[in-house]
């Protein structure tokens, strides 16, 4: 196992390889070890582990999770920044380095070849980070067994606080109730804008995400979610005839909940009963 000490400094690999961050793709990167190594940390990252890394950029994280003995499937499409990752494959053995857009990544047919459930430790590219989280929860729906067993990802702030968001909060929402209804999601640590390189304009935060069992049909959750959001102000028995039609009344009843409530004040669990009142409805 090779210490990340022994290799060039990220900001000399940066420099070599002329990688200034593109705000095409989201890039900012993380290069202080004892940071990239608290993530590692927080993902129990160890030997014999296999971890999805997306957009690892010059490979500040990447070096702390191929520290662990973790095997590392890094997919970068920034062929500027497949230049200096690949002289870390000279260093880890372990470091499968592929070239590729993360929307494109299919974390179940990835978990079908390699046998066990894979960790996604990322720091995610800004512009597309809530897209590869619902896909990556509805992965976790849609599979036989558990695509992944543990994330750690990071976010915008702001993004993050939606997702922690509880019930009755003005940050409450789609993302919120979906996140929370198939995972069990926690805050890791914020990081301030100067901690990267370039600073965004926003402050990041690190979650953590456990699966939680899943009972309920996700793309029915989804739809239900999104009808009830759409008109967050309206009351539900208004907003949720775009799901429910005539039947609104019925579905809102028996999953509990009273149909002058706004989908704000709705907690996670009747958000899942409605789902399910969709699903026999249809």
């Amino acid at each position: 196992m090779t210490d990340s000490t022994a290799l060039p400094p990220l900001r000399e690999v940066i420099a070599a390889h002329g990688l200034d961050a593109k705000k095409s793709l989201g890039q900012h990167f993380l290069l202080d070890l004892n940071i990239t190594r608290k993530i590692a940390r927080l993902a129990d990252a160890q030997a014999g582990d296999a971890i999805v890394e997306i957009g690892p950029g010059p490979g500040g994280l990447t070096r702390a999770l191929l520290e662990t003995g973790a095997r590392v499937i890094a997919i970068e499409r920034d062929e500027r920044c497949l230049a200096a990752l690949s002289d870390l494959s000279h260093a880890y053995r372990l470091l499968d380095l592929r070239a590729g857009d993360a929307l494109d990544f299919d974390v179940e047919r990835t978990t079908a070849n390699g046998g066990a459930p894979l960790k996604i430790v990322s720091n995610l590219p800004y512009n597309i980070s809530t897209e590869l989280l619902v896909r990556w929860l509805r992965a976790n729906a849609g599979a036989n067994a558990p695509a992944w067993r543990a994330m750690v990802l990071m976010f915008q702030k702001e993004v993050a606080d939606r997702i922690l968001a509880p019930p009755g909060s003005k940050t409450y929402g789609r993302l919120s109730v979906v996140t929370q209804a198939a995972s069990r999601p926690r805050r890791g640590f914020d990081l301030p804008a100067r901690a990267f390189m370039p600073p965004p304009k926003v402050d990041s935060t690190v979650v953590v995400f456990d699966p939680a069992p899943i009972d309920f049909d996700f793309t029915s959750l989804e739809r239900v979610t999104q009808a009830a959001f759409s008109q967050r102000r309206k009351m539900l028995r208004s907003s949720l005839k775009a799901a429910f039609g005539e039947h609104v009344e019925k579905a809102l009843e028996e999953a509990g909940v009273a149909p002058h409530a706004r989908a704000e004040a709705v907690p996670t669990d009747r958000y899942v009963a409605l789902s399910k009142a969709l699903v026999v409805l249809e």
